[in-house]
């Protein structure tokens, strides 16, 4: 395989072979090698366990073939189709939430035009993403905790009452969504913030000279300018609607039993039921089942997609 080069000056065509181009480009191929290796050993590899979904497992004995048997008792569980009604409802309420507050705060940082508080501005907003589920837990548990909680002081400060708020499971709907959106929206900001920085600054002083204001330049230039993007984002995000975080949704709640009605989803699920019952085959079938979903999920989603606005699919 050989690539056409022209050189302007001569207007002469070189070819360069396939070992020249690799040499050529040597490090965009050094700088893909980590991603590549990490795409291997966490994405692709881990697909080798789906066989684990068709067998069944009882200590030492060799494991015996049992086909979609696995998939059918997890199905009849009463526990299964609870975790799969939050996982579905709070990742829809996630996704919105996430991508109206992300679009939000990267058009109010666009809007600052000072910027030393520019950047202080946006380290706020995305440090709490390079925390771990375990340090924000202890956050959330500092504000919640029913004794000395910062919360609980406040209300009591003004004339309530404290709330247990780890064994009221009506509350954790809103908090999870919250704590979500806090430690996530940070990341989406960089996204969108960069697609904003790369709009041509030449449509809004057009805009200014045809007597556009603030609000107009963001309705009829921004956001529009924006609209690939969100959809491209919102498609990646499709595929893991089934894939609810599991720090969020078993460290925050402190795996409560009192909030197991809310705060259960497919992850945790499948991890109870592996850490509780040793079924390893049907948690591999969870985990089956999650990816086939996502899968078609976001194949629909583009397919239609794609017929809309073609510029816009991912494939």
């Amino acid at each position: 395989m050989k690539k056409e080069t022209s050189n302007p000056g001569t207007g002469t065509v070189h070819k360069k072979s396939l070992k020249q181009q690799i040499y050529y480009y040597r490090s965009f191929y050094i700088m893909f090698i980590p991603v590549f290796i990490f795409a291997v050993v966490f994405h692709y590899l881990p697909m080798l366990g789906i066989r684990y979904s068709l067998f069944s497992y009882k200590g030492i004995k060799a494991p015996e073939f049992i086909g979609l048997a696995n998939f059918e008792r997890m199905f009849s569980m009463p526990g299964f189709w609870s975790a799969f009604g939050n996982t579905i409802l709070l990742s829809v309420v996630k996704l919105l939430l996430n991508t109206f507050m992300a679009v939000l705060i990267s058009i109010l940082l666009n809007e600052l035009r000072f910027m030393k508080f520019k950047k202080v501005t946006q380290t706020i907003v995305y440090l709490p993403h390079f925390m771990s589920w375990v340090v924000i837990s202890y956050i959330v548990y500092a504000v919640l905790t029913p004794e000395k909680g910062y919360l609980n002081n406040i209300i009591v400060a003004l004339g309530g009452t404290k709330i247990m708020w780890y064994q009221e499971p009506k509350y954790w709907p809103f908090i999870l969504v919250l704590v979500n959106t806090w430690k996530m929206v940070g990341y989406n900001c960089i996204l969108y913030y960069a697609t904003i920085c790369g709009i041509d600054h030449s449509l809004y002083e057009a805009a200014v000279m045809d007597g556009a204001n603030r609000w107009h330049q963001i309705t009829y230039i921004t956001l529009p300018c924006l609209k690939s993007t969100i959809i491209i984002l919102t498609l990646m995000n499709l595929g893991n609607i089934f894939r609810s975080d599991f720090g969020l949704f078993y460290q925050i709640p402190m795996n409560s039993g009192a909030l197991l009605e809310v705060t259960n989803t497919i992850d945790t699920y499948v991890y109870r039921g592996l850490m509780q019952t040793n079924n390893i085959g049907m948690s591999s079938a969870a985990g089956v089942y999650q990816s086939i979903v996502g899968f078609v999920l976001v194949f629909t989603a583009n397919m239609i997609v794609r017929k809309i606005d073609s510029d816009s699919s991912l494939f």
